[in-house]
């Protein structure tokens, strides 16, 4: 307990006083360490003194040895790992075709959703591996692996991808089964007598 009011009275000692005469206290700034301030506008005049770095600079591409991009994508409970590179437009999925992969032209035309929206239509050449989910969740989890890929590639296609709400994780998914019901909230048949 004792300790504890010495840490206290340590500490308070440590922080800085303001003068009672000026109000003033003593400021540390890049070029003139210890001058005191007396009103804001003084400290606006220092702080324009500092040199600012701009954190929205030129981004590099992020590629691998291979000259490709990375990214994860998620869409229910799928998971798909999207390499792209600069191609002819193919695109695999475990291996196979995307015409054999992903039947039905509505998940074809989910995937080809950021190309179309990054005007980068049969530029790219896509491989991906894709588990868990169904069709649906996989062709989104695609969808959205290939938008963040192609932003670590061209980091330039960022706003209009953003724009366009692909890089955008759909984080719906299904409900937990709670006790005393039969699925999420449905209830069990009920029965009078």
């Amino acid at each position: 307990m004792a300790d504890d009011l010495e840490k206290q009275e340590t500490s308070a000692l440590d922080t800085p006083v303001v003068d009672d005469n000026t109000g003033s206290i003593p400021v540390e700034t890049g070029t003139e360490a210890g001058t005191k301030i007396g009103d804001l506008s003084a400290l606006g005049d220092a702080m324009r003194n500092e040199e600012l770095v701009d954190p929205s600079g030129p981004v590099a591409p992020q590629l691998d040895k291979q000259g490709r991009a990375y990214a994860t994508g998620k869409r229910k409970n799928a998971v798909a790992r999207v390499w792209i590179k600069p191609g002819s437009g193919t695109v695999k999925v475990n291996g196979r075709e995307i015409e054999r992969y992903f039947a039905r032209p509505v998940l074809r035309m989910v995937i080809d959703q950021p190309f179309q929206a990054a005007a980068r239509h049969k530029q790219y050449d896509v491989t991906c591996t894709v588990t868990g989910g169904g069709l649906s969740g996989q062709a989104g989890a695609v969808r959205h692996g290939i938008s963040k890929a192609l932003v670590n590639f061209e980091p330039t296609l960022r706003p209009a991808l953003k724009q366009g709400g692909f890089l955008t994780r759909d984080s719906r998914v299904v409900e937990r089964k709670k006790y005393g019901k039969r699925k999420a909230r449905r209830s069990f048949q009920f029965s009078k007598r």
